[in-house]
């Protein structure tokens, strides 16, 4: 058995596999039971992914259209063969189903023939091809039976997977090995998922080795788990294409000030930040001056700013400043009103590693004469308050994607822009309308070839620079903690193979990937 644990606190029953709340989500074990048409891996995302439920897949109409080739000899865990008729059945229910259809992908014209399935879409998906190629496959024949889908907790859930749900109760979850999956068989039988209370539990459990696999925050890594057993004890986070970082709401003044902004960006110390905030290891510094994680987005970074990086300069800050009509009242810095400027971060109570971030930030900003303050607030609250962008700084996520596309699409696209005040925000929380930022984002999603989507790109990291929308200071991650004393097999930075999150679909790619240590 392998023991896999999340600091999840009591789950319900529920293993719909494509409700980002439900069990099977948050614990990870609907990756074992549900399989993707193509496995692909964040880690490298410039490669183009494994063939998994369809054996091949051809793009052509400049990614207008897609054929896929559905892999023969597959069969869900009742017996039932998957075939080119499930695979556009789960397409469909995306298509027919917004609360399902979490990416948002405008599917059209999607039917099966054969062993083939062909989707046709009105614009370009260049920037989509992830999100399609790792859709999830359902069986027809139990889904068609199903009165609303999206609320449905699926009490036994089929697929394509080497496993089937073995049994549930609000802290343990169990899957087991099935017979007849269509790959050779994993070597581990039973997987079984622990949602721990909270972080402190979930550590405990992985220095005690009750735990073999997780996605937790460790604030002092060594000597509370590595160094217990360091022969086995592993953790690797390596960086993905979406950032960490302090938003303003750029509505508000003075954070409309893109010189202020980018004075702020000048003082915050990404070292500190890293080594403090995030222990070293959990979200890699960011310190690229177009935002782009490095070494994973380093293809995308135009020429003129490759190897060039942020570095604290508080005289240059302070000069930005009072060329832009700030002045400094002693050490106090104020607009150009003469009214101080104060900022108030907020983050959720319990987020611990933001909270030392932000001290952080507070600190630096201190030395441009900015009096921050840290408030700490109920996690609801503060997620409606950047829903709604009540708020003048925090720290905050972009989402990732095969390129930096998404992460810029979520700080500076203008077709995701509400005013302060409205809420159902989806990206762009810090409210930044620019328009030549949201024209480069439709140029590159709908380019007709690469050279264009390069110049756009370009374009895209010239305006992060010089306006500083919001201001990244570590890389988003996938990584995990496991132990090789009873497997072996797990991705690292020399075999990066996969990430090392349990609750990612590459997950069950690492299952397969396991051997006995003994």
């Amino acid at each position: 058995m392998l023991n896999v644990g999340m600091p999840n606190g009591p789950q319900s029953e529920n293993n719909n596999p494509f409700l980002e709340t439900s069990a099977a989500a948050n614990l990870g074990y609907r990756w074992t039971i549900y399989e993707p048409l193509a496995m692909l891996n964040r880690v490298k995302p410039q490669e183009p992914g494994k063939p998994w439920l369809a054996a091949k897949w051809d793009w052509s109409d400049n990614y207008k259209k897609l054929v896929l080739t559905v892999r023969d000899n597959v069969k869900f865990s009742d017996g039932q063969p998957m075939t080119a008729e499930d695979v556009a059945y789960t397409f469909g229910l995306l298509k027919d189903n917004k609360a399902l259809n979490i990416d948002a992908v405008p599917y059209k014209d999607i039917t099966a023939a054969g062993n083939q399935v062909t989707l046709g879409f009105d614009s370009s998906q260049f920037v989509n091809q992830v999100k399609i190629l790792q859709t999830i496959v359902v069986p027809k024949h139990i889904w068609q039976t199903i009165k609303d889908p999206a609320l449905d907790t699926i009490k036994n859930p089929v697929g394509t997977g080497p496993y089937t749900l073995k049994s549930f109760t609000p802290q343990t979850v169990i899957v087991s090995q099935r017979d007849g999956y269509w790959q050779e068989a994993p070597k581990v039988k039973e997987i079984r998922y622990t949602s721990y209370t909270d972080n402190n539990a979930q550590v405990s459990a992985l220095a005690s080795g009750a735990a073999e696999w997780s996605f937790v925050f460790i604030p002092n890594y060594k000597a509370v788990y590595t160094n217990k057993d360091p022969q086995h004890y592993k953790l690797w986070f390596p960086a993905q294409l979406a950032v960490h970082g302090l938003w303003f709401n750029t509505e508000k003044a003075p954070w409309n000030s893109a010189p202020l902004r980018q004075a702020i960006s000048k003082v915050i110390n990404r070292d500190d930040i890293f080594n403090q905030g995030e222990a070293g290891y959990f979200y890699p510094k960011n310190d690229q001056v177009t935002g782009i994680p490095t070494p994973a987005g380093d293809p995308f970074i135009a020429p003129q700013y490759k190897g060039q990086t942020v570095k604290v300069d508080v005289a240059a800050a302070k000069a930005q400043l009072t060329g832009a009509g700030f002045t400094f009242n002693g050490d106090k810095l104020q607009d150009s009103s003469g009214k101080p400027v104060t900022l108030k971060l907020t983050v959720p109570s319990g987020w611990s590693d933001y909270i030392t971030d932000l001290e952080i930030i507070k600190d630096n900003l201190s030395q441009i004469g900015i009096t921050a303050t840290v408030d700490k607030m109920n996690q609801d609250a503060w997620t409606k308050s950047v829903d709604t962008g009540d708020f003048e700084g925090l720290m905050h996520w972009t989402n990732d994607g095969a390129t930096p596309y998404d992460m810029y699409r979520d700080v500076m696209d203008g077709n995701r822009y509400k005013p302060t005040g409205q809420g159902n925000i989806n990206g762009n929380y810090g409210r930044f309308k620019n328009d030549e930022a949201t024209k480069a984002l439709e140029t590159y999603a709908n380019a007709e070839d690469d050279a264009s989507r390069t110049a756009a790109m370009a374009t895209l990291q010239k305006i992060m620079i010089d306006q500083q929308p919001m201001i990244p200071t570590s890389a988003a991650n996938s990584g995990g903690e496991y132990s090789t004393k009873n497997w072996t097999g797990w991705p690292d930075e020399a075999n990066p193979y996969a990430p090392a999150q349990p609750t990612l679909r590459n997950a069950l790619d690492i299952i397969l990937h396991l051997k006995p240590a003994a």
